[in-house]
């Protein structure tokens, strides 16, 4: 048996078999102290400060990726309903506004309320006929006053592009050179239905915009 067991074909056969044996033998505990090993240096890399960072960084993408629509639609969606003007009157055109305000249009079935405690608290404002170059600095303030974000509406000719008054040396050519306009409603002066078309075009544009 000895002389058997010596020959070199069958040698050979008991040696792999014997590996095949000790390789069941030791894979499992071998394996699971190779895959700790693994997880400490992964752990040890992942609390490095850079790639900490890193990891992060990619959960707040991740976060802003998952919450950003459905949070601005939300928040848009107040931002429409509940636009709370402030009113630069100086011509004719105030007077369409305060129709557009009363029973028979209610402009405040489309959020805009009429009663407001001041300029923090603003965040439209509709600039209602001439403004002069005197006046300009003077809506500039009215304008920087108010928080963000805030939103301009252009009402009638003279607010445009100056209106009839157009050749004058003290009117402004349109309010837009001195802050940004975001709707303009045009006639001289614009009926209220006009005024309320402008004001729905705005609520379109505030459901577009993305959060900043």
């Amino acid at each position: 048996m000895k002389t058997e067991l010596l020959n070199p074909s069958n040698f050979n056969l008991m040696v792999s078999r014997l590996g095949d044996v000790l390789v069941k033998a030791i894979d499992k505990p071998l394996g699971y102290a190779i895959n700790w090993g693994r997880v400490c240096h992964m752990k040890t890399e992942l609390l490095n400060p850079s790639n900490f960072n890193l990891m992060v960084s990619r959960l707040g993408d991740v976060l802003v990726k998952a919450i950003d629509k459905p949070l601005g639609y939300a928040i848009n969606w107040g931002r429409v309903w509940s636009l709370w003007p402030v009113h630069l009157e100086t011509a004719c055109c105030s007077v369409e506004f305060g129709a557009a305000s009363g029973p028979r249009y209610d402009v405040e079935r489309f959020g805009i309320i009429e009663a407001f405690g001041s300029l923090r608290q603003c965040d439209l404002i509709v600039v209602q006929g001439t403004v002069t170059r005197k006046m300009a600095p003077r809506l500039r303030m009215v304008y920087d006053q108010m928080p963000e974000p805030k939103y301009v509406i252009a009402m009638g000719a003279c607010a445009i592009t100056g209106g009839l008054y157009i050749d004058s040396y003290n009117v402004l050519p349109g309010v837009d050179g001195i802050i940004p306009v975001d709707v303009y409603v045009p006639g001289c002066p614009p009926r209220p239905e006009t005024l309320i078309q402008g004001t729905m075009l705005l609520q379109e544009k505030i459901k577009r915009s993305k959060i900043k």
